[in-house]
């Protein structure tokens, strides 16, 4: 019996200027475990005239993990951080009861040729936690837990596995961990994941089952524990998953609660300006109609 619940595939989408592959949500399947939203940024190259340029915007009920390949972007909050972003490292901003932040191309890349590539993620809060006082984290590359097995490189982004734990201070048992082989592996990692897990391709290709599954794809595991496959050469995985919550989320454009009342007060916040401000921005960006 196959261990694969369900496949997803990259689907294109607009962030204004911007277009990305959207991974979650899917009508399928809206989570797994409490990751809520993955897209897969680039790569594109922008020109000298162009910028990556995201206007102030909220979150509520969420923590959102901004991890790059490529690149460099500016990020700022409500909260009143102002952190450059650089690939390996992570920038974890948690939402709670509401936050708002905007992300540019930094002030030294504006005017030349440049390019990005990364993920951009939202990680549910469980409930109880959907309301705390938003905070904002960053963790520098050399702080992510990373060792080599068989010949495997492993980094462990954020949550805990494999008997380590990441520095990104998660809120609810989860794990995000990227693999990088340069040479054919068989892989049995079912002894380190719990609760649900999805199997990102960022390049290269895994078997399993029979099938070949290459870049852009999410596989959803039936059971995490029986996670087993071969890792192509020159192949970039990323698992991530953890326990579920037993209450639904509910997600509207940039917020996501277990409460969909929260969700329309948190509209009509927006709507109305009432949200926190960014030292330093104007403009931002209007809730969809």
């Amino acid at each position: 019996m196959s261990n694969i619940q369900l496949i997803i595939e990259e689907r294109e989408r607009s962030i204004g200027s911007f277009m990305v592959g959207r991974l979650l949500p899917f009508y399928k399947k809206r989570m797994v475990g409490p990751f809520a939203f993955i897209d897969h940024m680039g790569p594109v190259s922008l020109s000298s005239s162009e910028n990556f340029d995201v206007p102030p915007h909220p979150h509520i009920g969420l923590s959102t993990l901004t991890f790059l390949f490529e690149g460099s972007i500016m990020h700022r909050d409500s909260v009143g951080s102002e952190v450059e972003i650089k690939p390996g490292a992570v920038n974890w901003m948690t939402a709670g009861k509401g936050v708002v932040h905007s992300e540019r191309t930094p002030i030294d890349l504006r005017n030349k040729a440049k390019t990005l590539h990364g993920l951009q993620i939202w990680v549910a809060l469980p409930k109880g936690q959907e309301d705390i006082d938003p905070s904002f984290v960053h963790v520098s590359e050399k702080e992510i837990p990373g060792w080599i097995s068989d010949g495997v490189s492993f980094k462990l982004i954020a949550g805990e596995a494999f008997g380590r734990r990441s520095p990104v201070p998660v809120y609810s048992p989860m794990y995000m961990i990227e693999i990088k082989a340069s040479e054919p592996r068989l892989m049995d990692v079912g002894d380190a994941l719990f609760g649900e897990s999805g199997l990102y391709i960022l390049e290269g290709e895994i078997n399993t089952e029979g099938n070949t599954f290459g870049p852009r794809q999410i596989l959803i595991a039936e059971n995490a524990k029986l996670c087993s496959f071969e890792i192509g050469a020159n192949t970039t995985i990323y698992l991530f998953g953890g326990e579920p919550f037993p209450e639904e989320r509910h997600i509207y454009w940039n917020f996501v609660h277990s409460d969909p009342e929260v969700i329309e007060r948190a509209k009509e916040d927006w709507k109305n300006q009432r949200f926190p401000k960014i030292k330093g921005e104007t403009g931002f960006v209007p809730l969809p109609a």
